[in-house]
């Protein structure tokens, strides 16, 4: 009784319930506006059959489209209105105002080699297209003088992050979609209480949403009361409001402007397997030294100088203050957000998938994608590249997962191979191809990641991380079931709901 009074008095419960107080306050009048008068609700209806032409017409995801068109036929009374005010899934115009600014701001700031690109072009012309689209559309350059490691687990980047902390001097910044209470970070923040004291800068920045139930409300404040600064993502109040829907689901740790780190792993007890909720959590993480290193912190600044009143100089950080490492092949950084009509997550996806040879393997916690991806993933196999696809055994969330496993039957049926992790939740993100290419992130095979949340990952080509990452799939798989036709075949029941998710996806 306790917990589900604690539940219910939840500071988002309660906004939660506000907002729907709300929205259905205005439903309300709307409805009573048009049984009032039978022109309104021709008016409204009219609005509902134009916005359906609009969405037709529109340049956009067919999937998107659709899901929008049934949700107006089911209410042609308000669904065009709601499309209007929802239908774009962007920020208020001066969010994205106050990062475009920034962004313009921080590129003066990022050193582009075309010597690199000029280089490439004539090596690999497919990783050259592909750096010619990171550098152009996420404004990241690529960098040769650089070194990442791998590690295919929580516990092993864990202990990594660990040492570099403890060897801060200057600074320390994070930014993180989950910080719970716990193990892993109680023993982060002991580190960075005792760097404080020896003034190390060290600045902290996480997701509302991400922490709503796992923090105490205001720990911004509390973190402060210890030296170190704190910026809340996004704030979720109780204002009925779409910024709500966009999220930072980013994983960035820098230190010292000489060590990054990101991938899959928040800071939470699962994360490394203190605590086990799905079974054992598989996961994994990157390391970065060398000059890339510059464009994390340059990402951290970014949103850090769009959210917060204390700005930083961007002055103060330089590609050329970083020793070079002793690295061979090429390392890109990248970021994506929602606040433009640029897909840069699904399209470093769609472009590995259509200039794979040999084969191309994913690991992801979720698998909810678009007609693009779909088309672009049996077309691979088609032609006779080895694309296999690992998803958890054991999921998180059990719509999210129906969701997912109503994608296998199309994929299989096309020669992709579909692979379900048994030991439990498989929450890495990483793409691997022929040996040569790869990408780390925090980038899921789903609609909130490729479309919604603010998102970032590392490109890398012809590096030693890549057959580490190679590697760590392939073991992965010998844990798996493989999803064969016969297990796609659920009965009616469980295909129908699938079918009714699957549409309403891109909405959810």
């Amino acid at each position: 009784m306790r917990k589900i009074f604690k539940y219910l008095t939840h500071r988002m419960v309660i906004i939660s319930l506000l907002i729907l107080v709300q929205i259905g306050w205005l439903l309300a009048i709307f409805l009573h506006l048009t049984s009032y008068s039978q022109i309104i609700s021709l008016g409204f209806r009219i609005l509902s059959f134009v916005v359906v032409i609009y969405l037709i017409r529109r340049d956009d995801n067919p999937a998107v489209k659709m899901a929008w068109i049934v949700v107006i036929l089911l209410f042609p009374l308000f669904g065009g209105l709601l499309y209007l005010y929802i239908g774009g899934k962007k920020p208020v115009r001066h969010m994205r105002r106050k990062l475009e600014k920034t962004l313009k701001e921080s590129g003066e700031f990022l050193t582009f080699d075309d010597e690199i690109r000029e280089t490439l072009a004539r090596e690999d012309a497919t990783a050259a297209g592909q750096v010619y689209y990171l550098e152009k559309q996420s404004g990241f350059p690529a960098y040769r003088d650089s070194a990442a490691s791998y590690y295919p687990s929580g516990e092993e980047c864990f202990e990594h992050m660990l040492d570099d902390l403890r060897r801060a001097k200057e600074f320390i910044y994070l930014e993180y979609f989950i910080i719970e209470e716990g193990i892993m970070w109680n023993s982060i923040l002991n580190i960075l209480e005792e760097k404080v004291k020896e003034g190390v800068d060290v600045r902290v920045m996480y997701d509302d949403v991400g922490c709503a139930f796992v923090l105490p409300s205001h720990y911004d404040k509390i973190l402060m009361q210890k030296g170190i600064k704190c910026v809340v993502f996004n704030r979720y109040i109780p204002v009925f409001s779409t910024i709500f829907n966009n999220r930072d689901h980013r994983k960035i740790l820098v230190i010292d402007h000489q060590v990054a780190y990101t991938g899959g792993i928040n800071f939470a007890d699962e994360y490394i397997n203190e605590k086990q909720r799905f079974g054992y959590w598989k996961d994994n993480g990157i390391r970065l030294t060398g000059k890339a290193v510059h464009s994390m912190t340059m990402m951290f600044l970014q949103m850090w100088n769009t959210f917060s009143g204390d700005k930083i100089d961007y002055a103060r950080f330089s590609s050329e203050d970083i020793p070079a490492a002793d690295g061979r092949g090429l390392i890109l950084p990248y970021s994506d957000h929602p606040l433009d009509s640029e897909f840069v997550g699904e399209s470093v996806y769609l472009n590995l998938i259509n200039n794979a040879i040999h084969y191309i393997y994913f690991l992801t916690p979720y698998l909810i994608i678009d007609n693009e991806l779909a088309t672009a993933l049996i077309l691979a196999a088609k032609r006779g590249v080895d694309v296999r696809i690992v998803t958890p055994g054991i999921p998180d969330k059990k719509m999210v997962f129906l969701e997912t496993q109503s994608y296998y039957q199309q994929l299989v049926e096309g020669g992709v191979l579909i692979f379900q992790y048994r030991p439990g939740f498989l929450h890495s993100k990483v793409a691997v191809c022929d040996d040569r290419f790869a990408t780390v992130g925090t980038i899921n095979l789903d609609y909130r990641s490729l479309y919604f949340h603010f998102e970032n990952g590392v490109y890398l080509y012809d590096c030693p991380a890549v057959m580490e990452i190679k590697k760590d799939v392939l073991n992965t798989l010998e844990d798996c079931t493989h999803i064969t036709e016969e297990l796609c075949k659920k009965n009616m029941f469980f295909r129908l709901i699938q079918g009714i998710l699957r549409i309403f996806s891109p909405l959810l």
